[in-house]
């Protein structure tokens, strides 16, 4: 028979597996955010413009810091994107992400 003890310690280690896989979906999608905005501001080294952009999220709690950089590049190129066009773009990334993830 499991004992409390057991079950315990299987919930804790479930609760580490699902965490470490949000964080790496997550930085996978501010990889993939940060190649599709790399594309659109014709940066020369998109794969050193997406480490920019994943380094960007380590800035603070949440996405918005991600958010954030994105729309203050797009701006200073004069790339007409609204905030909530990154964000819905951020959200078709993360399935994008856990789909690759899930195939690793």
């Amino acid at each position: 028979m499991i004992s409390l003890k057991d079950r315990e310690q299987a919930f804790e280690a479930k609760f580490a597996f699902d965490e470490e896989l949000k964080f790496k979906a997550e930085a996978r999608r501010n990889r993939l955010v940060g190649l599709w905005a790399a594309g659109l501001l014709n940066k020369s080294d998109p794969d050193a413009y997406a480490r920019e952009v994943v380094a960007a999220d380590f800035e603070e709690v949440g996405h918005e810091d991600v958010v954030r950089k994105i729309k203050a590049d797009f701006d200073a190129a004069g790339i007409v994107r609204s905030e909530d066009d990154i964000r819905l773009q951020m959200v078709e990334l993360l399935a994008v992400a856990i789909t690759q993830i899930q195939q690793s």
